[in-house]
């Protein structure tokens, strides 16, 4: 028998002063509440009540157990309405996982709008370009771009980063402005290491064409370290628009082909759990869907 269940007869019993009254407010058997009770006593190998045809009444070993099952039902209870309260209102630390270049303006904005709506949350955040196992390192979630997911992977696509081509005003002053895609072929390339310069595609005069550079200048598998190449007048790169927006706004980078948009992977947040998604969860993937919709 379900002895937690057995525990909350037992104490409906003794507060009701009869197993019919009890029951009733139970909605059981007066025989199957009278079974609970022999089946705690079997447990714990105690008589728990003295019973006759009129009364009840608790033994000295009943009355100890009555108290100490009061008192872990009413802590079962408690911890019942924190996870319930977790699971309907955002709170608690929520741990994020995001790439390393996460560490951007941009984002940082975002964060921080985020936790102005939601402030009972917490949220701590490990940047990383590993891809974190959300069932063994403790994250809540982790934001991903990536053209394949694997399939046992639970994810929320939350829409596309713009990637642009971009330069500073100081190299494109020293070796000309790209007006077209085959102007590229006179320019060296900064990537990341994570993009194949050979599936590179751009779409132009409404066909989709290869984006075909003088040659790999140099690569980084850390993208702000592509960008702080960038900003050093080394060549034309590739970078996301998060981090490339409040240069361009200011001037300190230009965007190049700007009527020619880049293939972009898909922006995805992964999660452990569908189920029994947690309140902190949920209102962080809506809040980031809602941010790249807006």
């Amino acid at each position: 028998m379900d002895t937690l269940l057995s525990m909350k007869v037992f104490c409906q019993v003794v507060q009701s002063g009869s197993f019919t009254r009890a029951a009733e407010r139970l909605n059981i058997s007066i025989p199957m509440a009278s079974k609970h009770v022999s089946h705690l006593e079997k447990t714990i190998g105690a008589q728990l009540l003295y019973r006759n045809n009129r009364s009840l009444k608790l033994t000295e070993q009943g009355d100890a157990y009555y108290r100490d099952c009061q008192s872990a039902l009413e802590l079962l209870a408690q911890a019942a309405e924190h996870a319930s309260a977790g699971a309907n209102h955002p709170q608690g630390t929520l741990r994020i996982a995001a790439p390393v270049w996460f560490a951007c303006d941009k984002f940082a904005r975002m964060l921080a709008a985020y936790q102005s709506r939601y402030p009972d949350v917490e949220i701590e955040l490990t940047l990383s370009n590993r891809h974190v196992d959300l069932n063994s390192d403790g994250e809540d979630l982790a934001l991903r771009l990536s053209d394949s997911l694997a399939e046992n992977i639970i994810a929320k696509r939350l829409g596309n980063i713009p990637f642009y081509l971009v330069a500073t005003p100081t190299y494109l002053a020293r070796h000309g402005t790209p007006r077209a895609p085959q102007d590229l072929t006179r320019h060296p390339a900064i990537l990341p290491t994570y993009v194949d310069l050979s599936r590179m595609m751009t779409e132009y005069q409404g066909k989709t064409v290869p984006l075909e550079f003088q040659g790999s200048k140099m690569r980084s598998n850390h993208t702000q370290m592509v960008a702080a190449l960038i900003r050093a007048h080394v060549g034309i790169g590739y970078m996301p628009a998060w981090l490339a927006d409040d240069d361009i706004t200011t001037g300190r980078l230009i965007r190049l082909l700007p009527d020619c948009p880049m293939s972009s992977p898909p922006f995805y947040a992964v999660y452990a759990n569908r189920q029994y998604m947690k309140a902190k969860v949920r209102s962080f993937i809506d809040f980031m869907s809602e941010q790249m919709t807006a």
